[in-house]
């Protein structure tokens, strides 16, 4: 009952707020959700497959020019947005095959790798806009239904995070989720009872990236704009932190820590904006309190905010 009530309390905060936000408080909504909608994909990947991706910021940008293209050239972009999430999990597919026989460290400069070529592909091609991107993406549509405001895609954006979680506990409750408990665990001991350990973790490996290109897809309809620079390689690491700080292998930790990171990331903001200031403060300061951040999480709490924060009112209701 109190999980139901919780969660009742949160999805009629979540509907209220889009109402008494103004324009820029909007804005950082919608990227808080939008950053909660790849971070769980990244939760899910790093908690249970046990794979570290410094690459999610190329399948959110797979999504999002995958949507722009068919928009700009007169196709419906539902169909974009359809496109988007499918389009990103083959890439991870294609992608994941070679990749992901790598381990460790070795993965993560990989993931990393593939994300500066995906952007230096982008730069280049006519297709793309090269550096100067795609512009004038018209407004998504659906029917009678137009996203002319931000509150809309507000709605929008937290209708696919909602989406994108319930897919998740569906996952994590299901056979193919325990086996994955059994992969995080100890792959050795998965491989040998029977698991197809490689084929899993190509899955997980396609299921996140189709989590942050649905997550792409909406940001080009809310920008109406996307470049190369739209996803820099500092937004990769940015979910990773997000995870690791909300607690990795759990779906409501992710969306905790994408939303301490983005608040944070908006306090620095405000504060590099401040007169007197250098023009190299805001990427200085993201840099310096996402590595604080690691290390105060990794020495104090190891499992992330909401793990720690279950488990201590675990202990004062066992008090009780």
């Amino acid at each position: 009952m109190m999980r139901l009530g919780a969660g009742l309390l949160v999805a009629a905060v979540t509907l209220a707020l889009p109402a008494v936000l103004d324009d820029s408080a909007l804005a950082v909504y919608i990227l808080l959700g939008l950053a909660a909608m790849v971070t769980v994909g990244v939760s899910l990947l790093m908690g249970y497959a046990g794979q570290v991706s410094l690459g999610q910021g190329a399948f959110y940008a797979v999504g999002a020019y995958t949507a722009a293209l068919p928009a700009l050239h007169g196709a419906p972009p539902l169909a974009g947005l359809v496109a988007a999430p499918v389009v990103a999990a083959a890439s991870a597919l294609v992608i994941g095959v070679p990749l992901l026989r790598l381990r460790g460290h070795h993965l993560a400069f990989a993931t990393l790798a593939m994300q500066l070529i995906l952007l230096s592909l982008a730069g280049q091609l006519e297709i793309t806009g090269g550096d100067i991107g795609l512009q004038a993406i018209p407004q998504f549509a659906a029917g009678s239904f137009e996203a002319g405001s931000a509150a809309a895609y507000a709605y929008m954006t937290w209708a696919g995070l909602a989406l994108v979680m319930l897919v998740t506990r569906n996952v994590i409750h299901s056979r193919p989720g325990r086996a994955l408990r059994a992969l995080a665990t100890s792959e050795t001991a998965a491989a040998s009872s029977g698991i197809p350990v490689g084929r899993y973790k190509l899955v997980v490996f396609a299921l996140s990236a189709a989590f942050a290109g649905l997550a792409g897809g909406i940001y080009c309809f809310y920008t109406g704009y996307v470049a190369p620079g739209s996803f820099p390689v500092l937004i990769s690491i940015q979910y990773i932190v997000m995870a690791v700080v909300g607690g990795l292998g759990t779906i409501w930790g992710a969306v905790v820590g994408a939303a301490a990171i983005t608040l944070l990331v908006q306090g620095l903001n405000s504060l590099a904006a401040l007169p007197g200031m250098p023009s190299y403060a805001p990427s200085v300061l993201s840099y310096a309190v996402y590595a604080l951040v690691l290390i105060l999480v990794v020495l104090f709490l190891p499992h992330g905010l909401l793990p720690a924060l279950s488990g201590r009112l675990s202990r004062k209701r066992d008090a009780l």
